[in-house]
């Protein structure tokens, strides 16, 4: 064999990183070892199959910390460290891995700075030309409330080179900004926090593959929730469900653009966020993300191997897919490029065409046959005193995904499995917050005419009464009986549907609401978007023999 080469795993999984970055670094072994070289993985979680005896060339079981995989890099004489497929845990040692003299193969460390450096990033987005939600980085109290005064509340605020987005926050007013502030802060001392104005718009994201040059966009993720939550606890939908063509076209410029300023070699993924057809760009991840398996799955693209020999200096022009600045395969190989050089079994001019983001359109990856639907999974019942409602900073701990050739059908199966779902007997109660009130009334009214008793309490129950929606009034805790959590008790609830108030600290009562759904097996849907997604499935919910679960292949059969 070749040169050893190291690949850094994420460590032990917890919320925010977990078995996707595992999905990705053993395919990245797989790849350097069919490359010829000996692979030698870093990790020490014992639930991965990273850390199977037969997975890599060498395991070595230890802490990813700079003083570990210095050690390893010395004792094996490893000519170079793969950081881009373990996580924020990997790549947040680029730089200091790279100033003791090791290699870092792929995106180089300065460019990784670049991306995750919010001050050096929102530099970037300028000279490029790319909007971004108005805002900018700030190192103290004072700039903060500065720039929130500028662009109005509320704020989104963000510390860099974190985790799961850690102390990330909405803030709608001055006094909680100086409290969330102080914890962006101390998220990671010494670094900026990026104060931008909260744009409530769609979220989306794309995970690319580059060379350097070319840019391989295999297919953009919509999410169901609106901005304000984190990408790791929304649901998302491949192909996009309501995206126009111009905001698809304008993302795939994008992310072109950043991939080949920011001389991407390997994986990177970009979280965008639309309001009235204007894309802003909201982070940029220089490394494997938590869809890839996701994405790679539902393409039939080799997500990682592709990024793992890009990274190593190959072009993907070579592999099959295309040149320029704008790249992907309208028709996948049969077989990767690497095991098919020739392509003599694929449709000339099918594969490694060069084309505009327009163009992209298209494409047979942007024209998906089938819908594919991730949704987060969550492990409240097993976190005690956990507030389960979402926001900006992760709770999910792991997802499912529901594959289906109607949009309908695959949510219906992402919902079953991720454990929303309604009892079979009982009320869905609805108790929302005031700007949530509007869609709650057309929820209700498919709800209602699906054939489900509602319930709800005193605000949210005019609302639906005005609308000319019967239902149940029931009480808060406080304000006398039945109330909720007597009628959770007594097993009369098949379905909650609770969204808290934004921009106030969660309320004891509404943490009871939520804790004792979770501890009876009701599901408790706590963000809008989600609520209204599931009533877009009702059909099934009411039928379940409709969504037929075949291979994975079946779905394809009859596509060209």
């Amino acid at each position: 064999m070749s040169d050893a080469l190291v690949v850094l795993g994420s460590g032990p999984i917890r919320i925010g990183q977990g078995i996707e970055f595992d999905y990705s670094c053993v395919h990245c072994v797989w790849a350097l070892q069919a490359m010829g070289h000996r692979a030698i993985l870093i990790n020490n979680n014992p639930e991965t199959v990273s850390t199977d005896f037969d997975t890599a060339d060498a395991l070595f079981f230890e802490p990813v910390t700079l003083s570990d995989v210095l050690n390893v890099v010395h004792q094996t004489k490893a000519k170079g460290v793969v950081v881009q497929f373990g996580g924020q845990t990997a790549i947040n040692l680029s730089e200091k891995l790279s100033n003791a003299g090791v290699p870092i193969l792929g995106t180089s460390p300065e460019s990784i700075a670049r991306a995750e450096d919010r001050d050096f990033f929102e530099q970037l987005l300028s000279q490029l030309e790319i909007p971004k939600p108005p805002g900018r980085a700030v190192r103290s109290r004072e700039e903060a409330q500065i720039v929130a005064q500028e662009v109005g509340f509320p704020v989104l605020v963000r510390p860099s080179f974190v985790l799961g987005g850690r102390a990330m926050e909405i803030v709608y007013d001055a006094e909680n900004l100086d409290i969330f502030y102080k914890q962006a802060e101390d998220a990671n001392p010494g670094q900026p926090v990026l104060v931008d104005k909260y744009v409530m718009g769609l979220e989306a994201e794309v995970d690319v593959i580059s060379d350097g040059e070319t840019t391989l966009v295999p297919g953009i993720m919509e999410h169901v929730e609106r901005a304000g939550v984190h990408s790791g606890d929304s649901m998302a939908v491949y192909p996009p469900s309501s995206l126009s063509r111009k905001v698809q076209a304008d993302m795939v410029s994008y992310a072109c653009r950043l991939a080949r300023a920011l001389e991407i070699k390997g994986l990177m993924n970009i979280q965008f966020v639309v309001e009235d057809e204007q894309v802003y760009v909201i982070e940029v991840n220089p490394r494997a993300s938590r869809t890839v398996p996701y994405l790679s799955k539902v393409t039939g693209i080799p997500m990682v191997p592709l990024a793992t020999r890009a990274l190593m200096g190959q072009q993907l022009s070579d592999l099959g897919y295309g040149s320029g600045l704008w790249c992907l395969a309208d028709q996948m190989p049969s077989r990767p490029a690497w095991e098919n050089p020739s392509n003599k079994d694929i449709g000339p001019s099918r594969v490694g065409i060069e084309v505009s983001p327009e163009r992209y359109l298209e494409s047979s990856i942007a024209q998906s046959a089938i819908y594919a639907v991730k949704a987060p999974v969550f492990s409240f019942q097993k976190l005690q005193r956990v507030e389960p409602s979402l926001g900006p900073e992760m709770k999910s701990t792991g997802e499912v995904l529901g594959i289906d050739r109607t949009y309908e059908a695959a949510l219906y199966k992402a919902l079953i499995a991720s454990g929303i779902g309604f009892k079979p007997t009982g009320y869905v109660v609805l108790t929302v917050n005031n700007q949530d009130k509007l869609k709650a009334v057309g929820i209700a009214q498919k709800l209602k005419a699906a054939g489900y008793s509602l319930a709800a309490t005193t605000g949210t129950h005019e609302a639906l009464m005005s609308a000319g929606i019967e239902n149940t009034m029931v009480h808060k805790i406080q304000s006398g009986t039945p109330n909720l959590i007597d009628l959770i008790g007594r097993g009369e609830v098949a379905l909650m549907i609770n969204t808290p108030d934004s921009g106030h600290t969660t309320t004891q009562e509404a943490m009871m609401i939520r804790r004792a759904c979770i501890e009876t097996g009701v599901a408790c849907v706590t963000n809008i978007d989600t609520a209204e997604a599931l009533t877009r499935s009702l059909d099934y919910f009411k039928d379940p023999e409709r969504a037929q679960c075949l291979p994975y292949h079946e779905y394809f059969q009859g596509v060209s």
